[in-house]
């Protein structure tokens, strides 16, 4: 984009999906940048199916936080933290002694968050504080509670429309020894192209059960962003699945603080790149309560010129013994024009605790090929069976008709052949 077009068509350019600790800078993977062009309008358009949640107010996640505030503030350590880092980080170390450590500028904040205990201050969304505040520009709100003790669940269709870029903010609380299964579903309003966005922030009650899905198969003329932020009370247990099948640019950041006790989280991504396709990813997982367990798990295939990144940061905060995390990825690199960067990264500041990552990146085995090739395919359609398998995994993961229909309708402009996984889905118009 020249500068002139950059003045007369965009309206803002604003940075997302940024890593807590920028590194490997000459790779380019700090960060990315979401454009909103300037004609486009601002809106909020969904759709919400209930059933046992209850509706709330706006504040009502706030609330919960500061209700969870309390709690940990009662159970503050008395003793005063006498780390040398904790004297550097505020200022108050003895010059040229070397004993307290040179900090960088993420460090100094990182231990002034962790020794104020703010869990307000220092909540986040994956994708960052400026993508929130634009999400939140399109004054669409949902506050849902379950309430304690109970079993629900909610739907939200988030509604792609021409022209518009359409952003909705979702608030779930789920009070202590609950249930909720919540759907984002990001669907299109219309022919045409645009933007849509979702918020969504989770407040994991104790001993509370959290289960989202996400799922998106738009066609290439879309842009989604999908950013969302958690915090776990003590003994709470977060399911969280992205699948991101369509749009010709996805933007997907997770945030979550493990602040309870033996709360965990499980986060499952599966995506396909197809054409010139961007997918980016950020997932940033902060384990601050005692024997907490995170784990990342990535499953891609990427074809044609697509590109995709994927930044997982575990950071293991001091205090937080006896926790574990893992992340794990696999890509199937379908076309040699692909672009793929794998960015695992794992922060530790505490000594009783086990972390591990890994990845797997490559093109379909010698041996795979040669059976399939065997048996009358070609090598288009043996790198096919992958995005197929995706689809068809997406399709039956729902009972929803109109999920179903998306990826079906999905499927068949990619000219995929999915009546082996369609059952009784007329063409799609």
């Amino acid at each position: 984009m020249s500068a002139t077009e950059s003045e007369n068509s965009v309206f803002s350019r604003t940075p997302v999906n940024a890593m807590p600790a920028p590194t490997w800078h000459r790779l380019m993977v700090n960060s990315q940048v979401l454009v909103l062009p300037k004609h486009y309008e601002i809106d909020s358009e969904f759709e919400l199916e209930v059933e046992g949640a209850k509706l709330a107010d706006k504040d009502a996640f706030d609330s919960a936080l500061a209700a969870f505030q309390e709690k940990l503030d009662g159970r503050k350590r008395s003793a005063k933290d006498t780390r040398a880092v904790v004297d550097a980080a505020e200022g108050k170390a003895e010059a040229g002694s070397l004993d307290v450590p040179a900090l960088s500028s993420y460090q100094k904040n990182a231990v002034l968050e962790e020794v104020s205990g703010d869990v307000r201050e220092a909540f986040e969304t994956g994708m960052g504080s400026e993508a929130y505040s634009f999400l939140k520009s399109g004054n669409g709100h949902v506050a849902l509670v379950a309430q304690k003790g109970t079993s629900s669940s909610a739907t939200v269709r988030l509604l792609a429309k021409d022209a518009t870029c359409s952003a909705t903010c979702v608030d779930v609380v789920a009070e202590a020894n609950s249930q909720i299964e919540v759907t984002l579903s990001y669907e299109a309003a219309g022919e045409g192209s645009g933007q849509v966005g979702c918020a969504l922030r989770v407040f994991a009650g104790e001993n509370a059960q959290v289960t989202v899905h996400s799922v998106q198969a738009l066609g290439d003329a879309w842009t989604v962003f999908d950013d969302s932020g958690y915090v776990l009370d003590d003994n709470a247990k977060v399911a969280v699945t992205h699948r991101v099948l369509g749009a010709g640019t996805a933007f997907t950041g997770l945030s979550a603080d493990l602040r309870g006790d033996k709360s965990s989280i499980e986060v499952s991504t599966r995506y396909i790149g197809a054409s010139e396709e961007l997918r980016d990813f950020n997932y940033s997982i902060k384990q601050r309560g005692l024997a907490t367990e995170s784990n990342l798990d990535a499953n891609g295939v990427l074809a044609g010129s697509s590109k995709k990144t994927l930044r997982g940061t575990i950071d293991f905060v001091y205090g937080c013994k006896g926790s574990t995390g893992n992340e794990r990825e696999t890509v199937l690199l379908a076309d040699e024009g692909v672009e793929n960067k794998t960015v695992p990264v794992i922060l530790c500041d505490e000594d009783d605790v086990m972390g591990n990552h890994g990845a797997t990146i490559g093109h379909v085995r010698p041996e795979q090929h040669f059976y399939l090739a065997c048996r009358g395919l070609s090598d288009k359609a043996i790198e096919s069976l992958f995005s197929v398998a995706a689809l068809e995994e997406a399709y039956m993961a729902f009972d929803d008709e109109r999920i179903r229909h998306g990826v079906a309708k999905l499927a068949q402009a990619r000219g995929v052949d999915a009546e082996d996984f369609i059952d009784g889905e007329e063409e799609c118009e």
